[in-house]
């Protein structure tokens, strides 16, 4: 254990923007791009129907389309295709379908039976999807959709009745705080912060973002030290004796007693 004097580190960016349709999310995350890097250094993961081919007028930047379903495992290759490629900003629009989308989180737990136990399939792989975006080595821009969010109150009267909650993005609670910095667009296309690690916009009106917004971004990241790199041990796998006779029965391990393919932990069919 280390005490020492605090001191930046130059880092990758985590931008988020959430808006709803039509505020300019995409729109709006390709000028931020463009003002980070070259045109030919940008990918952006398009998971709304090819929006993202509509601004071709932009700039020669990368298209990776991502239809359904919308798993984190598929996000996940996704990010890494363009980490492979070189690119250096990789715009993921948008991360709602992940969550929300045909065989997102949500759906993948209705399938499970969407009982409290389930989360315990579906919230490592939805985890293990926050981690690349944390981990990966490029600047990382996502979009995220907001909705009208509603809940059911008790008036003064004793009624029940619906009362509107204000707007809520649509993916898992919390994402927000993994940030460096998120973006709410309104419907007229201008910015503000909820939350700002650089202090450059915090408690600024709402402004249009452009690329300047991004090159200066790009110039806070860049200022620090070089962090150091973390060496990781790799930890050798437990060896486990298998049986020579076929681990599985009809649906349900004979070892775990899992109808599904998700083994448990340390059972020999968990290859």
């Amino acid at each position: 254990m280390e005490l020492r004097k605090a001191q930046k580190s130059k880092s990758k960016l985590r931008i988020g923007l959430a808006g709803v349709s039509g505020s300019g999310k995409t729109y709006s995350a390709l000028l931020l791009a463009s003002g980070m890097t070259e045109w030919d250094k940008v990918c952006i993961i398009d998971t709304e129907n090819g929006s993202a081919d509509l601004y071709d007028g932009l700039g020669s930047y990368n298209v990776i389309t991502l239809k359904a379903p919308f798993s984190p495992e598929r996000y996940i290759e996704a990010i890494k295709t363009a980490e492979q490629a070189g690119m250096e900003v990789v715009i993921i629009d948008s991360i709602t379908h992940e969550w929300d989308g045909e065989g997102g989180c949500l759906d993948m737990l209705d399938k499970l039976g969407g009982r409290f136990q389930d989360w315990g399939k579906v919230t490592p792989r939805h985890n293990k999807f926050i981690q690349t975006i944390l981990q990966s080595p490029v600047h990382i821009i996502t979009t995220v959709r907001k909705k009208q969010d509603y809940a059911m109150v008790q008036d003064a009267s004793g009624k029940m009745k619906v009362e509107k909650k204000g707007l809520k993005e649509i993916t898992r609670e919390g994402f927000e705080y993994e940030l460096t910095l998120s973006f709410e667009l309104s419907h007229n296309h201008l910015a503000n912060t909820s939350k700002d690690r650089t202090s450059l916009f915090m408690d600024k009106p709402e402004f249009l973002i452009t690329a300047e917004t991004g090159k200066t971004l790009k110039e806070w990241a860049d200022k620090g030290i070089v962090p150091e790199a973390k060496q990781i041990e790799e930890q050798p796998e437990p060896h486990i004796e298998r049986a020579p006779v076929q681990a599985v029965a009809g649906n349900k391990c004979q070892y775990c007693g899992s109808v599904n393919k998700y083994h448990k932990k340390g059972c020999p069919s968990a290859t």
